[in-house]
């Protein structure tokens, strides 16, 4: 556990009580601060109780009176669409807001660290898409190559939950706009920005605002390193703010569209291969095409951005790219999960978007396509990009009828996971792949994108053994 610095003896509020909110309370009570906990659900303040937290609804008059400090839950809005009420009161009475981000940030370093060779470093990783593959991927290399490493953030544990650095170690963290947004503090030693896409738009209020939270964690921060996919104007504007010229290898640009030139420090991957060029001249080169756990352009940019960044804590190329042979890949996330009498079966339940879907279908050929859910603003038409290799659709979700009208492929509506999986399954010929990419959320039918992989893993799995 990380303590929290700064609150000793004073009374801190936590608002929202899920693994986040309660790590959060046990960190701030470890450095000798009083949580107030909140959380409109009762079964969360009463697993707060239990642990010995005091619960008060933060709700009510006064309630921010001796309140030295709001700690707010990634999920609960601050600003757009409009501020939470318990937010909104602490503000009104002055209090500062901040996340178990910003509290980590502030926390992490400790006295110790003067004993140290090489005292402990932290790798953040933003975007849209591709930043928990990019963060796991990072810190299975590291893994491999014999480096105390710790994974934590929207992935792996809660970043307050991690143990204290040691000599030489390095915490791989993976931000969302949520987390990096609110943070009061954001100071990794090396900052990945993968790419940027439309999303959370209503939380942001709209695509400017969006790309302002992913911003901070470079503005605020000021890395040592960044790496930036420039493939989208907004990652190509990022890097030319950092940057100081052309030859600062501070900033190491990223790119999976085409060969990136020039004196600076730059990854990129063409055809399948992955190339650095450091100065004008090559560095190291690696053939991504036989890497099972990294299919299609997609997963060939997340393993330049992690390329990058382990090259930037000195590893060499031959160690990463050993690292990378054996990466097995996360759920939900291009996930092969069988391959039986010719055709492969592959769960990217995470595609709850149109351009992380549009990615995972032009990463495979002769695709028999399971998508729909709870459609994200924008609609869906840039899908028909991927058209091509696109036999039929099955669509599932509550507005699946809708959802398949927007679609040029053949495609037939399934309603639900069960019928789309066996009508899939039923019509596929060797040499295809059932791929499930949603292009939408899952809260019409499912708890959260987790839920949906696993009943169309569970699914396929079933039918198989029958």
């Amino acid at each position: 556990m990380i303590a929290v610095k700064g609150f000793s003896g004073q009374k801190v509020a936590v608002l929202g009580l899920g693994r986040s909110g309660l790590a959060t309370a046990r960190a701030l009570r470890a450095g000798g601060a009083e949580p107030v906990c909140w959380d409109d659900n009762p079964a969360a303040r009463d697993t707060a109780e239990g642990e010995g937290f005091t619960c008060a609804d933060l709700r009510k008059h006064g309630a921010f009176d001796d309140i030295a400090s709001l700690i707010v839950s990634p999920g609960i809005p601050h600003l757009y669409p409009e501020p939470n009420p318990v937010v909104a009161a602490a503000l009104d009475a002055g209090v500062p807001v901040d996340n178990d981000i910003g509290l980590f940030f502030r926390s992490f370093a400790g006295p110790e660290w003067n004993n140290y060779d090489t005292p402990p470093r932290v790798i953040a990783v933003t975007g849209s898409n591709g930043k928990s593959t990019t963060a796991a991927l990072i810190h299975h290399i590291l893994t491999e190559a014999g480096r105390e490493a710790q994974l934590a953030g929207n992935i792996g544990r809660g970043v307050l939950d991690i143990d204290p650095g040691g000599d030489d170690s390095v915490v791989v963290l993976e931000l969302s706009s949520y987390q990096t947004e609110l943070a009061r503090a954001l100071t990794p030693d090396v900052a990945v920005f993968t790419n940027l896409s439309p999303d959370h738009l209503d939380r942001h209020g709209g695509m400017g605002g969006y790309f302002a939270a992913k911003r901070r964690l470079f503005s605020e921060g000021g890395p040592d390193r960044a790496i930036i996919g420039v493939d989208e104007t907004e990652g190509a504007f990022l890097a030319g703010q950092l940057a100081e010229g052309p030859s600062d290898d501070r900033v190491i640009r990223i790119s999976v569209a085409r060969k990136l030139t020039g004196p600076g420090w730059q990854v990129f991957a063409r055809k399948g291969f992955l190339s650095e060029y450091r100065k004008g001249r090559q560095a190291g080169s690696i053939d991504l095409r036989a890497i099972k756990g990294l299919p299609g352009a997609h997963n060939h940019q997340n393993a330049c951005a992690a390329y990058a960044a382990c090259r930037s804590l000195g590893l060499a190329p031959r160690v990463i790219e050993d690292a990378l042979h054996s990466y097995p890949g996360l759920p939900h996330r291009s996930q092969i999960i069988a391959e039986a009498d010719g055709v492969t079966y592959v769960n990217d339940s995470k595609a709850t978007n149109v351009d992380s879907a549009l990615k995972a279908l032009m990463a495979f050929k002769k695709i028999r396509w399971i998508c729909g859910g709870l459609e994200k603003e924008g609609g869906i038409s840039a899908l028909n990009m991927a058209a091509g290799e696109v036999i039929k659709a099955y669509v599932i979700g509550r507005e699946a009828a809708g959802f398949a009208m927007q679609l040029e492929a053949d495609a037939q509506v399934c309603t639900t996971m069960s019928e789309a999986v066996a009508q899939a399954m039923a019509d596929a010929r060797p040499g295809e792949t059932v791929l499930l990419a949603p292009a939408a959320a899952s809260f019409d039918q499912y708890d959260n994108f987790e839920q949906r992989g696993e009943d169309f893993a569970t699914q396929v799995k079933r039918r198989l053994t029958e």
